[in-house]
């Protein structure tokens, strides 16, 4: 009798110690089954292409992104990207990578995220400490306003040199993926047709950079926001626009009040999604 309670009271013990324990994070994969980190880092040193999304201003996910390309690295040589730095500022982030300017200059003359210092510059000064190419894939965001204010059309008028920073016209576009007839819904009709244009000229220019620096025996590591390829849309799509062949892997983010309770509506999401809590400290 004795041994009957003792195991009781071990058991009570142990449901009350899990349940006040309150990860920062689960991840789950495609269909929604708890996955472990070493798993997804298996699976990604196996591709050719990883879109890490994210919700930009969540820490955990910028954690979690910095650990990835770090254990990454020891087992792969990488290339790394990002959207938050636009093709035309490629050259300024050139000369921070290789000491010809500092980071006081690379403020200066670069159109950097207000959350960079935190978020952002980890992952710069990593390619830099390790000499690795390090691209800006996003189109100028004043091409992606004259996008969305004119549509493709105004793109025309671009110089030569302008068009080196986007994808090569004209822009292939397809009005029924998932992810921009979502965006026309979320709008309510709000910005028209070129709205969601909008966005696929930036998909279609971060997809662009991404085939053109891939090397063969790299893998091409690149942080997005989460919306840029979930549901394999986005980036992904145009990608495979470019080489159906190509392996990659994508990581979407979730917010929710209970992560250790994945909402089916999720699935197929992405390859793996990361569930934050709603509660989170953001970092903007």
């Amino acid at each position: 009798m004795r041994i009957s309670i003792t195991s009781l009271l071990f058991s009570l013990f142990t449901i009350l110690i899990f349940s006040q324990n309150k990860p920062a994070y689960k991840l789950y994969n495609v269909n929604g089954s708890i996955v472990s980190y070493q798993k997804m880092i298996k699976k990604m040193s196996k591709a050719d292409v990883v879109l890490f999304g994210e919700h930009h201003t969540n820490p955990i996910v910028h954690w979690l992104q910095m650990e990835a390309t770090s254990d990454l690295s020891a087992n792969r040589k990488l290339t790394m990207g990002a959207e938050m730095f636009e093709a035309d500022n490629q050259l300024q982030l050139n000369d921070y990578l290789s000491d010809k300017i500092t980071q006081k200059a690379f403020d200066t003359v670069a159109r950097l995220w207000k959350n960079y210092p935190t978020d952002y510059k980890p992952l710069v000064d990593f390619a830099k400490k390790n000499k690795l190419k390090f691209i800006a894939t996003n189109i100028p965001r004043s091409f992606a306003s004259k996008v969305y204010k004119y549509g493709f059309e105004s793109l025309d008028s671009l110089t030569v040199e302008e068009n080196t920073w986007i994808a090569p016209l004209p822009i292939k576009y397809d009005a029924n993926l998932p992810g921009y007839l979502k965006i026309m819904e979320m709008a309510e009709g709000h910005g028209g047709d070129n709205l969601p244009k909008s966005q696929a000229v930036k998909d279609a220019t971060m997809a662009h950079f991404i085939l053109k620096n891939m090397e063969n025996d790299k893998l091409f590591i690149h942080y997005n926001g989460s919306y840029h390829s979930d549901d394999f849309d986005g980036i992904y799509w145009y990608l495979k626009q470019g080489n159906p062949s190509l392996k990659i892997v994508t990581v979407s983010v979730v917010e929710a009040d209970n992560v250790k309770k994945f909402d089916k509506e999720e699935k197929g999401k992405a390859d793996f999604i990361i569930v934050v809590p709603l509660t989170m400290t953001k970092t903007n």
